[in-house]
């Protein structure tokens, strides 16, 4: 009897299993029918107008394609806009784990462009690298900045970065030395957490110190610049993702709390001009700069994209009339390769100089027109990798920002879905359920870890190179591969200027 049972309930749930995969044939049927109807009456679309329901497949497959060239087509040196040769090297580093490899480097050595660095035939016998020294910021600042570190956090804002991003990379920048830069979303609390120097961006909109019509309040920028961890004000001309475009923040991303930190209304849409409000030339850019380095107290630059150089001569010029003291204490050369999160793909393809040219040309003005030692040059543009930065102090620069390096070290994944708040990582998205995947002691370590090694493989490299601080590297350290597959000496593209009549110019300073 308990057998007859048990087959009389298989026969009832094999029947009602059986009813139910009829209803759902049934109803997918239909939902094929109607989508077929739908497909081929529409007028927007002639692939499913034409092959309707299977023409979906097509655009699934877009979408999926990303996904599947990144983890089962592409070589390790293949992908845009950072392979995944680059991206393991920064994973690693980030972890503490061992960076070296075996048997021979996968790197196309002869490809046109690839630098690499010419050793010294007798190094110094004494440890495998050398540290950086300090770099004096702003001597005519009533509080000057000295900084050793030449790897630092570029500008990315609260907002465009998720709150757990941000802490961790505030800690993470303290364990490490390096500075933070807010980026021009204003000045969160996740910021100044982890007790890190912060340079403060003020971008064309002026968030988190602007009056109601977007004038600068120097109320708010003298309460920002009165905080210790404040070290230096940089105003935002341009972006190298979309160089004379200011960027938009959709009402729905105007939370409370980040209205409050930016100082807009919540809930309604946030346009930035694509310039200053009040810098519509050279010398107003130059007054702008004394404005804030007076009120804030702390040294003041600007971030811009290069284009047109002869407007830096022209700024030279315009010191030397004025005086030293009036020289924008810091230059942010940012490359037309730099990210963001989202971007017309015009402006970020095709406009502004990429940092290969815009770089030597900005180092090269400042020497010609004597401004070198007193103007420190900070760089940024797909830096991440030890000889990146390497390259990039050869040419000249100081100091070395990267955003997308320390987002790899925060566990991005290159999925490219800053502009969609589907971040999987919970770095680029507001959405909580996606943050929590985020967590910032974890991130912290890597954050810091990934600039330590970062430093310390370039200073490898200087030491190789026979100098004693890395900011020694200069442009006869460094070649470049051209299109025959023979390199050349940095100093041969680039020869340095001569420098202008009876005005002194001298090395990359430290203090």
């Amino acid at each position: 009897m308990a057998s007859e049972g048990f087959a009389h309930w298989l026969i009832v749930l094999i029947e009602a299993l059986a009813a139910f995969f009829v209803l759902l044939l049934a109803l997918a049927v239909v939902v094929v029918l109607a989508v077929w109807v739908a497909d081929r009456n529409q007028t927007g679309n002639a692939v499913l107008r034409n092959f309707p329901v299977i023409g979906h497949f097509r655009y699934g497959f877009l979408r999926l394609g990303e996904f599947f060239r990144q983890y089962l087509f592409a070589s390790d040196r293949e992908e845009l806009p950072f392979n995944r040769a680059q991206r393991v090297w920064v994973y690693r580093a980030a972890k503490n784990a061992d960076t070296t490899i075996g048997f021979g480097t996968t790197r196309d050595l002869s490809a046109e462009g690839v630098p690499f660095f010419v050793n010294a035939p007798f190094p110094r016998l004494e440890g495998h690298h050398v540290p950086p020294r300090p770099v004096r910021i702003g001597p005519y600042a009533r509080e000057p900045y000295d900084h050793a570190a030449f790897f630092n956090i570029s500008a990315m804002s609260f907002g465009a970065l998720s709150a757990p991003a941000v802490r961790a990379l505030s800690h993470g920048a303290a364990k490490a030395g390096i500075w933070l830069d807010t980026g021009e979303g204003g000045l969160a609390p996740y910021h100044l957490e982890g007790g890190c120097d912060i340079v403060f961006e003020i971008g064309t909109a002026k968030y988190g110190v602007r009056t109601a019509d977007g004038q600068l309040d120097d109320d708010r920028l003298r309460a920002i610049c009165a905080l210790k961890q404040v070290k230096m004000v940089s105003i935002k001309l341009a972006q190298g993702a979309k160089p004379g475009m200011g960027g938009l923040l959709p009402g729905v991303k105007v939370t409370p709390e980040i209205a409050a930190i930016r100082g807009i209304p919540v809930g309604v849409d946030s346009q930035s001009p694509n310039r200053h409000l009040d810098i519509a030339n050279v010398p107003q850019l130059l007054d702008a700069i004394a404005h804030v380095r007076e009120v804030g107290g702390k040294p003041t630059g600007f971030k811009a994209v290069l284009g047109d150089c002869r407007w830096l001569a022209e700024l030279c010029d315009e010191v030397w009339q004025r005086g030293i003291e009036s020289a924008p204490d810091f230059i942010i050369v940012d490359g037309s390769e730099g990210g963001t999160g989202a971007a017309p793909q015009t402006l970020m393809e095709g406009m502004g100089l990429p940092l290969h040219e815009a770089l030597p040309a900005l180092v090269d003005t400042l020497i010609a027109k004597g401004l070198r030692q007193r103007i420190k040059v900070i760089c940024s543009g797909k830096r991440i990798t030890a000889y990146d930065v390497a390259w990039a102090l050869s040419m000249g620069a100081d100091f070395v920002n990267s955003a997308r390096g320390f987002m790899l070290a925060l566990g991005c994944i290159q999925s490219l879905q800053c502009n969609r708040n589907t971040c999987p990582t919970g770095i680029t998205t507001q959405n909580p359920k996606l943050q929590r995947g985020l967590v910032v002691t974890d991130k912290t370590e890597k954050v810091a870890s990934y600039a330590r090694n970062l430093m310390y493989e370039v200073g490898i490299i200087a030491h190789s190179c026979g100098v004693d601080d890395p900011r020694q590297l200069d442009r006869t350290h460094c070649r470049v591969v051209g299109d025959d597959g023979l390199s050349v000496p940095l100093i041969k593209l680039f020869p340095y200027p001569e420098v202008g009549a009876a005005r002194v110019v001298g090395p990359r300073s430290t203090i």
